[in-house]
């Protein structure tokens, strides 16, 4: 019989000694019949906080998730412990959802997985009715909030649950959601009378990278090949046409690079998707449309070639890389243009003015992480309103950029905007203020302002370099006609008026950048031996074999930090083996043996 106690659970199927952090306390709350809001970091163990309780909750509890890869993913990994799950979902036939209806009538499972819209069809609800209920559960629950950084109208309907099953505990997790998202989470889905579980934000095993755009191809290839040579990752791109251009020179390249966008046929995203959670040494190349929820745990690297709408996608999407623990990169790389073109899209959106200005003000903030001279971690928990020390795991703890007191040159540069009416972009303002002969210019009369000629001690890259600031410190900001052409904002008129001081980075030349950026991070596991690493080797392909042979992904079997236990701790029997990491009684009797096999083989060579 299954054990009903939380740690007992949580020792004998998941292999694990402890809870961590506020999990017990979530776990013992919703137990009790509590319904609660969590807000988790990715790979902080958010799915034990309603596994668990499935467990020990007489009925079935339901959970709620976007994508149906991912719940089938989820259930392959609780059926490797003897779990007793399913899901409905669009790809079944017929005879399959009859089947799981069954099931579900005949209270043979411990949890199902649906998808917002198939909860919400009035058959399905009916069907709740009449079933014995033990906890509803909203993965992803971000997605509920409209000031969220993905909202989706399907989840926002999930209100009905307070309302037609309010003796039913909910459960709302998210990993990504700052103080008015959190807000809004609760009070649609009538959580009001629950309790908030707010976990720290820090994900301290990722390092973050934030680079100048120069050659992006070649910045990546760098990254790549010094870094993640032989690692899973995935690469975003700000359109479809980019995501097809890179996926396909990368695998010109020889790597094994895949492409995910809303304009490929659904099935070509299925299989793409699938590959990827199943493979070790496989690169998605994607746009925002791939990755929420994404539960593989071995991802190396995430990277993006341009920035993303906010601090909060920034988050969630980095966030996708070292869900085990494992050191893990995340590098972006931005030009203004990415700014100018984000702002375009707010304005053009059929959003109401405040979720505009929120957006942008979002948006703000993510230019500041972008040209922040101090830790990029500090600027990013602070976002979240939590905090740290320096982490001196970032770009800028490492080599910490020089900066200068830029007052007056940013006076210059906003008032040369003023002068030529703000209508023109950074090309043409840095032409103005170093004096440039050309027939535009003359043509405009734009020789004969004030500001013509005011910024020859400077080039044009370190002017480009100011006005680039200035925008992410919203001083200066695309105008509404487009084509680049820059405006002043209420701040940056303040800044005129008060003439406050004001530092800035300052300029570096590529090669320069280059030539200093950090190349030694490898993420894989380091080992005290070779022959720990050549265990490692083994034990990763007995996995791989394993995998194949039960048609699920290698995470399934065990995670990567398992794997790099068994290789330092070599456990000499099968009961030794429960005393790492992630190894339960299930998982123990389906794959001790061959593990222990390797283990043996290599420690008598």
């Amino acid at each position: 019989m299954t054990p009903r106690q939380p740690l007992s659970i949580l020792k004998d199927l998941y292999g694990y000694d402890s809870f961590r952090g506020s999990q017990a306390e979530i776990i013992d709350h919703v137990i009790d019949g509590g319904s609660a809001f969590v807000l988790m970091p990715t790979g902080g163990g958010k799915s034990l906080c309603y596994q668990i309780p499935a467990l020990c909750r007489d009925g079935l509890t339901v959970v709620v998730s976007p994508l149906i890869a991912l719940m089938q993913d989820q259930i392959s990994a609780l059926e490797q412990m003897n779990i007793k799950a399913a899901t409905i979902n669009s790809s079944m036939s017929s005879e399959q959802v009859s089947n799981t209806y069954r099931q579900i009538q005949a209270g043979a499972l411990n949890m199902l997985y649906v998808a917002p819209e198939r909860l919400l069809m009035p058959e399905f609800l009916r069907l709740l009715d009449k079933c014995d209920l033990a906890l509803f559960a909203i993965d992803e629950a971000h997605c509920v909030s409209q000031w969220g950084h993905d909202f989706r109208p399907d989840y926002a309907a999930l209100s009905v649950l307070a309302e037609r099953f309010a003796h039913v505990p909910r459960i709302a997790l998210t990993a990504t959601a700052d103080a008015p998202t959190r807000k809004d989470i609760v009070e649609r889905l009538g959580l009001e009378n629950g309790r908030t579980f707010v976990s720290g934000f820090d994900r301290p095993n990722i390092h973050y990278t934030i680079a100048l755009r120069s050659s992006p191809r070649q910045q990546v290839w760098k990254f790549i090949q010094e870094n993640h040579a032989n690692d899973s990752g995935i690469i975003y791109c700000i359109s479809r046409k980019k995501v097809d251009e890179i996926a396909a020179w990368l695998s010109q390249q020889g790597v094994n690079a895949r492409p995910y966008h809303a304009g490929l046929s659904a099935d070509v995203r299925a299989e793409n998707q699938r590959e990827f959670l199943r493979g070790e040494q496989i690169i998605m190349v994607a746009t925002i449309a791939f990755g929420m929820g994404i539960d593989k745990p071995d991802v190396r690297f995430v990277v993006h070639m341009n920035i993303p709408k906010n601090i909060e996608a920034y988050y969630q999407e980095t966030g996708r890389a070292g869900r085990d623990g494992l050191p893990s990169n995340a590098l972006m790389l931005y030009a203004m243009e990415d700014a100018a073109m984000q702002r375009q899209w707010i304005d053009s959106s059929d959003a109401s003015d405040e979720q505009s200005r929120i957006q942008h003000k979002k948006l703000n903030a993510l230019l500041g992480l972008c040209e922040t001279a101090t830790c990029r971690r500090q600027a990013l928990l602070n976002y979240f309103d939590d905090s740290c020390e320096p982490c001196g795991n970032c770009d800028t703890c490492e080599k910490p950029p020089k900066t200068f007191d830029a007052t007056v040159l940013a006076q210059k540069a906003i008032s040369c905007a003023y002068r030529t009416g703000e209508r023109f972009g950074v090309s043409y303002l840095t032409d103005v203020l170093v004096g440039a002969k050309n027939d535009k210019i003359r043509k405009f009369g734009h020789d004969q302002v004030s500001t013509y000629g005011i910024g020859k001690d400077l080039s044009k890259s370190e002017w480009q370099n100011i006005f680039r600031q200035l925008v992410s410190m919203n001083f200066l900001a695309p105008n509404a006609e487009g084509y680049g052409s820059l405006e002043i904002t209420h701040t940056g008129r303040s800044f005129l008026k008060e003439k406050s001081t004001l530092s800035m980075r300052e300029y570096v030349k590529t090669s320069e950048i280059e030539r200093t950026q950090r190349s030694d991070r490898k993420s894989a596991p380091v080992f005290k031996t070779t022959a720990d690493q050549t265990l490692y080797d083994a034990l990763k392909a007995s996995r791989s074999e394993l995998a194949k042979t039960q048609n699920v992904p290698a995470y399934v079997i065990f995670h990567d930090k398992t794997l790099v236990e068994l290789a330092q701790h070599k456990p000499k029997s099968l009961q030794a083996m429960l005393t790492i990491s992630g190894i339960g009684e299930a998982k123990l009797e389906r794959y001790g043996k061959p593990l222990l096999s390797v283990i043996i083989k290599h420690s008598n060579t």
